[in-house]
């Protein structure tokens, strides 16, 4: 029990810093300024389903597209370590990362799709984690991941729901930090996932 609390700890804390819903808010607010308050919500329900889906595709079927492109697991960890450092340096550098990059969007519900859904929730950093979590683990632990999720989903459109409140009380400078914060984890996160990846493919796993 307490490997599964660990587990869901662990897979929590890098869900909130890779998907960032605090920090993803201020994009939301830009995408959809002008927009009334029913087309904001539209916007937002169907941006955070279709990210929910797309994740919880990629861990069901995780293990069939290893299997179908013969990806090794310690091969998929040092790779997809090595691209969450990445996000999360650029994050702490104050750059904007390069999967979440934005032109200007017209306000209507297909920003929803692109680029809320993909990459804003659910692009490769995510997707990534979240196969990562899922790889050479039980049945159970699946299940929690995608609950998890489940989970950042609906705090995602909470936020998105509150966040010209919560910009205005909070102010960007705050926002700001709290991005650093997140990509300091995300790094983490990434370099845990490199180390993991070498212990494999050296057999030094304890």
């Amino acid at each position: 029990m307490d490997n599964l609390i660990t587990f869901c700890i662990t897979v929590f804390t890098g869900f909130f810093a890779i998907t960032n819903p605090i920090s993803n808010m201020t994009v939301f607010v830009a995408l959809t300024q002008g927009a009334n308050k029913k087309t904001k919500d539209d916007i937002n329900k169907r941006a955070n389903i279709i990210a929910f889906i797309i994740v919880t595709v990629f861990v069901l079927l995780g293990k069939f597209i290893f299997e179908l492109f013969n990806i090794s697991i310690p091969a998929f960890k040092i790779t997809g370590g090595i691209l969450i450092f990445f996000i999360g340096f650029e994050m702490l550098q104050s750059k904007q990362s390069n999967v979440k990059s934005l032109k200007h969007v017209d306000v209507d519900e297909n920003i929803a799709v692109s680029p809320l859904a993909i990459p804003i929730l659910a692009g490769p950093g995510t997707i990534v984690t979240a196969m990562n979590f899922v790889a050479n683990v039980e049945p159970i632990h699946i299940i929690l991941v995608i609950a998890i999720f489940g989970l950042m989903s609906i705090l995602a459109y909470i936020t998105f729901r509150l966040s010209d409140n919560i910009v205005k009380l909070v102010g960007n400078n705050v926002i700001s930090v709290i991005g650093k914060i997140m990509g300091l984890i995300i790094a983490i996160i990434g370099t845990g996932m490199i180390i993991q990846g070498i212990k494999l493919s050296f057999n030094l796993m304890s």
